[in-house]
């Protein structure tokens, strides 16, 4: 089955879509092949409001109606403009995540994911299924992180511990113990470890007034050196301390923790290099922390995805902090799109929802029993919604 997966991510980048083949009837028989990815970058107007709602702008009830009902269509064009002649028969999409509340002791979490799923369906003439965090949560789960499964379905090795590591605007891991042992699949575990590029893409925003939305290749930042006397200070941060399951977003590592972070740097007089280089230690020293506390083992292999894994510093300070425990490469050495797995595996829960296999792992999570994640959307056929004009 043809199989379109999208998502835009914390980083707000643009929405990443994959047209992927999808087989096998079970989880542990699933083969996916992309045929193609693509970025579609917001239209400039909605990616700002989007970002600032983020960083908690208010709006009316009327506005997000409409922000929804935006979002929704960018991401039917999306799934439009990947097909290019191939003919998909289902959409995953996960939408933009505008607010994220882990579960916690004494409350339920919450997660608000905006792209209307019957507004992608109608428009796309196909059906599609959204909402993937929501039956997670409501088992007792975070609701993320939800790739997991598939990289253990995909990415496991036979002889090798491997932890896959994305690294979007939060930085998610996914450990996979080697398949030769018999109960690997209950020892995959995962989380958040932290901010991913976030903060430094924020950093690089401010620095250069707006011209700038990343550090290509962290070029910028391998100038400076960074101040390890913030980094830890900067890491008893309880999020880091933190057993998992654990999640988190923007509503701790925003533009708020940024300002905090850059009072409690004035003293050090830092250079613009050595700021991102400190902001990019961060990123890496939270991924190594959780590692060594929370891992059973320190993987043999690790392989990174998400924008951060073309962060050429990034990769190599991880290296180095990994020194010789691990290796560290990019999912694409294994035959995985660091740029689009995350779409490739909506589109793969997606397809389990379709076939009614279950999406999540509790383990994962701290759901109370593994879940059919996401409502699907059948659409009315011959009847299509006008795309508006929105911020364009």
């Amino acid at each position: 089955m043809l199989v379109i997966g999208l998502i835009s991510g914390t980083s707000v980048d643009g929405i990443d879509a994959a047209l992927v083949e999808v087989e096998g009837i079970k989880d542990d028989d699933l083969k996916i092949h992309l045929i193609r990815g693509q970025t579609y970058p917001y239209p400039a107007q909605l990616r700002e409001q989007i970002l600032g709602l983020c960083a908690g702008e208010k709006l009316s009830l009327e506005e997000l109606v409409n922000l929804d009902d935006a979002i929704a269509q960018e991401f039917a064009r999306a799934a439009q403009e990947i097909e290019q002649g191939e003919f998909a028969e289902l959409i995953g999409s996960h939408g933009q995540t505008l607010f994220h509340r882990p579960t916690g002791l004494e409350q339920l979490g919450y997660s608000l994911q905006l792209g209307r799923g019957e507004v992608i369906a109608a428009q796309t003439q196909k059906p599609t299924v959204n909402q993937f965090r929501q039956a997670d949560i409501a088992a007792g789960g975070h609701g993320a992180p939800l790739v997991c499964k598939v990289d253990a379905m995909l990415l496991s090795h036979q002889e090798y511990s491997r932890c896959i590591q994305n690294i979007g605007g939060i930085g998610n891991l996914t450990y996979l113990p080697p398949k030769c042992n018999p109960h690997w699949k209950q020892e995959v575990v995962g989380w958040d470890t932290g901010p991913g590029n976030v903060l430094l893409d924020l950093a690089v925003l401010k620095l250069t007034n707006g011209q700038q939305k990343y550090d290509q290749d962290g070029y910028w930042a391998s100038q400076g050196v960074p101040c390890q006397e913030l980094v830890g200070q900067w890491l008893e941060n309880d999020f880091f301390k933190k057993v998992p399951p654990k999640s988190t977003g923007r509503e701790l590592f925003g533009l708020d923790y940024l300002k905090q972070c850059q009072l409690e740097a004035e003293q050090y007089q830092l250079s613009d290099a050595d700021w991102l280089a400190t902001l990019t230690e961060l990123t890496v020293e939270s991924i190594v922390i959780s590692y060594r506390r929370f891992l059973s083992e320190i993987p043999q292999q690790v392989f990174l995805c998400g924008g951060g894994s073309r962060n050429l510093y990034l990769k190599s300070r991880l290296q180095a902090k990994l020194a010789q425990d691990s290796q560290v490469m990019t999912t694409d050495e294994i035959g995985l799109s660091a740029d689009y797995k995350e779409a490739i595996a909506f589109a793969v829960l997606a397809y389990w929802r379709l076939i009614n296999e279950p999406g999540n792992l509790p383990q994962v999570t701290g759901a109370k029993a593994p879940m059919l994640l996401g409502q699907i959307h059948i659409p009315v056929y011959g009847f299509r919604i006008q795309p508006s004009s929105f911020a364009r």
